[in-house]
């Protein structure tokens, strides 16, 4: 069904009804593979379809649809949420009202201490919620308002410039958190759980949602390494691989607390899926112990260190592209930016004057 632009009573509620809906949406397209309580996402969308009467209600909604394993879902809420909350006092009658302009002075005013990466997120985010409007709003004269948001020439966005190396550890940290691994103290029952997550992670690359979904029947032992079938972005197979001396003493010791009854290979005390807030959490941990802080110390930079010393030992993008899961080759060329020897030749141009 399709409805006005402004659908509602007042500005603010008619935002909040196209929030909802492209929420609603989102919740139902986004892979939903490492969802194992399907009864509460059911719960979940039978509430947006009822509607929430504020916007701390819709988000309460996605962080609980989040916490039950539904990935990808804060890239979008949080930027609109701090939209709508940028709108309120600008007294709008009609959401038409809004424009690329306006969006253009929303990033550039609330985006500014954020990384690129980050900034893309909120473009993203806007551009598909008001290309959502577009496709699925109907006047009364039978024709459909088109924003025809672009924010092709946001300021913020452009090219290369502005764009951070990704955190990651060099030799020498790396030898400390591997020794921080194993004398970092956990909950019994969580110690070799937490041990064998976050060895799989920096061992493979793998992102963190991908090793939290992984299943039993998607790891099976060859030879001397474990081979891993993971589904990435885009749910998008991938093979990775880990040598067994790695993770065997890990893994049967986790094997021993884990429920057997579930097929996930990693889950909480009660057998529930584990949440990225939870990684975090372990390391915090580790990198406490090692002695290591670095600007972003959440789990994904363990996925730059590997590809990073990946790079500098083989020179092989395609190799890198192909480990990381990669769609696209140039996200792979950033980790060419750390290879010292290309920098030692750059560093003996002169030599001999």
């Amino acid at each position: 069904m399709r409805y006005a632009v402004d659908c509602q009573e007042n500005f603010e509620k008619s935002l909040l009804f196209w929030l909802e809906h492209f929420i609603k949406y989102k919740l139902t397209s986004l892979s939903n593979r490492h969802v194992e309580e399907n009864g509460k996402l059911s719960r979940i969308i039978a509430e947006l379809n009822r509607g929430c009467a504020t916007m701390e209600a819709l988000k309460t909604l996605c962080k609980e649809a989040r916490n039950i394993g539904l990935i990808g879902i804060n890239l979008f809420i949080n930027p609109l949420e701090k939209f709508f909350y940028y709108l309120q006092p600008m007294g709008f009658a009609s959401l038409k009202e809004i424009d690329e302009e306006l969006l253009s002075e929303f990033l550039a005013s609330q985006t500014g201490s954020l990384s690129d990466a980050t900034k893309k997120n909120y473009r993203t985010a806007l551009l598909m919620f008001f290309s959502y409007i577009d496709k699925q709003n109907e006047e009364e004269n039978a024709t459909s308002y088109q924003f025809r948001i672009a924010l092709k020439n946001w300021g913020g966005l452009g090219g290369q410039r502005g764009n951070k190396l990704p955190a990651h550890m060099y030799k020498e940290e790396l030898s400390r958190f591997f020794a921080a691994i194993e004398t970092t103290e956990f909950k019994v029952y969580a110690q070799a759980k937490n041990r064998l997550l976050i060895k799989i992670i920096v061992y493979t690359g793998m992102r963190v949602s991908e090793a939290l979904g992984i299943k039993m029947k998607d790891m099976v032992k060859d030879g001397a390494y474990y081979v891993f079938q993971i589904r990435g972005k885009g749910n998008k197979p991938r093979t990775a691989m880990i040598k067994c001396e790695h993770i065997e003493k890990d893994l049967n010791e986790w094997s021993q607390y884990r429920d057997q009854t579930t097929p996930l290979l990693f889950q909480s005390r009660t057998g529930k899926p584990l949440t990225q807030a939870y990684v975090s959490y372990i390391m915090d941990k580790i990198l406490m112990t090692a002695g290591i802080r670095k600007e972003k110390n959440g789990a994904h930079m363990l996925r730059h260190t590997f590809a990073t010393l990946l790079y500098q030992k083989n020179r092989d993008l395609i190799l890198v592209q192909e480990a990381l899961g990669h769609a696209d080759l140039n996200t792979s060329r950033i980790y060419t930016h750390f290879d010292k020897e290309r920098l030692k030749i750059a560093a003996d141009t002169m030599d001999g004057f």
